[in-house]
């Protein structure tokens, strides 16, 4: 609903807009206004996530590189249980030590550029599994919100609501769904994932809400040394943005510098480099045993 303005001197009009399709967006970003965000970037060689995708396109099977981004993190994430977390903000949050939530099993939320009735708007796609899912699962999971009628799909029906809720009541059922932490997977995920890569957009940073954001840009032909000498390769630049009161930075670079080498070694979809020994296992199943996580996907 628009309201034309008066004009001023110079004939300029002013038109004020009641949000409606985006009172999802402004709700959250008043509550992330409390995270402490802050940023680190890579750069992804993306030879054989490529070739992979041409060798599946000879065989008329279609991957999007987000869904490697998707792959990848699930299983980085499932590493780094640390990471895999959420704060916990109590009812009496200064009188109370700080509280970490965290969960076994990785459900992203994926970002959605859609327009919904002539506007444009974000909506936010949930693929949980993803520390076991294979690539065509979570592709076929992707390709569920490709639709142009998304927004009408069944787990967007909390959005709608918003949308047509008075401010006031909009907030407090916002506040409501974000109440337990535990609860948070079914609602925000464990870790979010943007793309902007349609776009000539290099990189870019966002805060999704949970201790880990995945952002990635466009692919372009750029300058590597491979072996001492100067070759043409695809290159995304990768974005992670962490909630600093979860987790510090040198944890925060592990994860990034782990999902970057799953991307680049890269192999069939499952066989990609395994990075090693566990180090996160014995804190997973301290937290399991604490009971202060839940099981997703």
């Amino acid at each position: 609903m628009t309201t034309a303005g008066a004009a001023g001197a110079a004939g300029t009009r002013a038109v004020t807009v009641t949000e409606r399709r985006r009172r999802h967006t402004l709700y959250f970003l008043e509550w992330a206004a409390g995270q402490r965000p802050v940023h680190l970037d890579t750069e992804v060689d993306m030879t054989r996530i490529q070739e992979h995708r041409a060798a599946a396109r000879d065989r008329g099977e279609r991957y999007s590189v987000v869904s490697y981004l998707l792959h990848s993190a699930g299983r980085v994430l499932d590493r780094h249980p640390h990471a895999n977390a959420v704060m916990a903000s109590g009812r009496l949050p200064l009188l109370r030590p700080p509280r970490i939530v965290r969960f076994q099993g990785v459900t992203a939320k994926l970002a959605l550029d859609r327009t919904v009735a002539g506007e444009r708007t974000v909506l936010s796609a949930l693929v949980p599994g993803l520390e076991s899912a294979g690539l065509r699962e979570i592709q076929e999971r992707v390709d569920r919100y490709r639709g142009e009628r998304t927004a009408e799909l069944p787990e967007f029906k909390g959005v709608r609501m918003l949308g047509r809720l008075p401010a006031a009541l909009g907030r407090a059922a916002f506040a409501a769904a974000l109440r337990d932490p535990r609860e948070r997977p079914g609602v925000f995920g464990t870790v979010s994932v943007s793309s902007l890569g349609h776009t000539a957009v290099d990189g870019f940073h966002s805060a999704g809400g949970t201790a880990v954001t995945l952002c990635a840009g466009r692919i372009r032909e750029r300058a590597v040394v491979r072996d001492g000498s100067v070759v043409c390769a695809p290159v995304m630049k990768l974005g992670l943005t962490f909630d600093h009161r979860v987790i510090d930075g040198a944890a925060a670079a592990d994860v990034l510098t782990d999902v970057h080498d799953l991307m680049e070694a890269f192999d069939d979809g499952c066989r990609a480099q395994d990075p090693g020994p566990d180090p996160g296992k014995a804190d997973r199943d301290l937290g399991a045993r604490r009971g202060l996580g839940q099981r997703t996907g």
